[in-house]
């Protein structure tokens, strides 16, 4: 007994100190905002103890699910995610089924695919808040322009200026900057699959689509689950983009992250702590169920 205490007390004390920290800058943090979305804080004089704030309760909640500004920013969110990952999946995974057989020139093609990863999202967001202008006619710039020169004009719209579904189109340069790296993720999936299996279905008489829809495409089903998990959350998550493009915050593109923004920035501490909450709800709706399901994998 005292050894197995010695053997676990080693490791235990190497762990202490990311413990601690983790408790702390994360856990910690996580309670006091849970704390703060639970008062009365809703002006400056109240954030700088000016004044007393109360406890009340899950009221700020109530009033924010109750809020149709607040169902606008849900609903906003919930179209940006669909089109966010139905895009990056089917797009990451389409570039991926191409390269998976080595072409020429697969090295050059990657990095065009990978490259719009590495720019910021601030960066991004500048130049497609052109691409996205909404202006038509004789004023069009960026896409609608492009449309006009080409004999396109029916494909001419207001972009992120439509109030219902204007999200949508901030998608589209979500899109190309992280398709790339779905790819990458499904192309080490498929490149990892032993050649033996292709062999062995090739020695059954299989067709190529068969190949892929009886062998290669199930090896690569967890390859897919991991990445609808990392972008969906990166999706419930989005502010940056949204943001450089629709900067002022505007009704037609705002999403919970942005509402954070705008309470904090009006010194209205409990319901930006409140909206905090719920974001870490959602996100804790997509990726716990994941990583039970990895735990059960490894424990069997």
């Amino acid at each position: 007994m005292i050894t197995s205490v010695k053997r676990a007390g080693a490791p235990l004390l190497l762990l202490a100190p990311s413990l601690f920290l983790v408790g702390l800058f994360v856990y910690g943090l996580i309670a006091v905002n849970l704390r703060t979305s639970m008062t009365d804080v809703h002006t400056a004089g109240q954030a700088t103890g000016q004044q007393p704030s109360e406890h009340v309760g899950f009221d700020n909640y109530f009033e924010l699910l109750s809020s149709e500004a607040f169902q606008h920013s849900l609903k906003n969110l919930f179209l940006y995610t669909v089109v966010f990952l139905v895009g990056t999946m089917v797009m990451g995974f389409v570039w991926a089924w191409m390269l998976e057989r080595p072409v020429k020139g697969e090295g050059i093609f990657r990095s065009i695919y990978l490259f719009p990863m590495a720019v910021s999202f601030v960066a991004s967001g500048v130049v497609w808040r052109w691409l996205l202008n909404s202006n038509q006619g004789e004023s069009a710039t960026g896409l609608n322009r492009l449309f006009q020169m080409t004999g396109l004009d029916f494909l001419q719209n207001n972009w992120w200026n439509n109030v219902d579904y204007g999200i949508t189109a901030i998608a589209i340069p979500a899109i190309w900057q992280l398709s790339g790296y779905v790819m990458a993720l499904f192309l080490a999936g498929f490149r990892g699959i032993p050649e033996e299996l292709r062999e062995a279905a090739r020695m059954d008489g299989t067709t190529t689509w068969q190949l892929y829809r009886h062998v290669l495409f199930p090896q690569v089903s967890p390859i897919a689950l991991s990445a609808l998990i990392i972008i969906g959350h990166m999706s419930l998550k989005s502010f940056d983009l949204i943001m450089s493009i629709s900067k002022p915050a505007n009704y037609q593109t705002k999403v919970p992250a942005v509402d954070m923004y705008v309470y904090k920035s009006s010194f209205d501490y409990a319901n930006a702590a409140a909206v905090g909450m719920v974001l870490l709800v959602l996100v804790a709706l997509v990726v716990v169920p994941y990583l039970i399901r990895t735990n059960r994998k490894e424990t069997r």
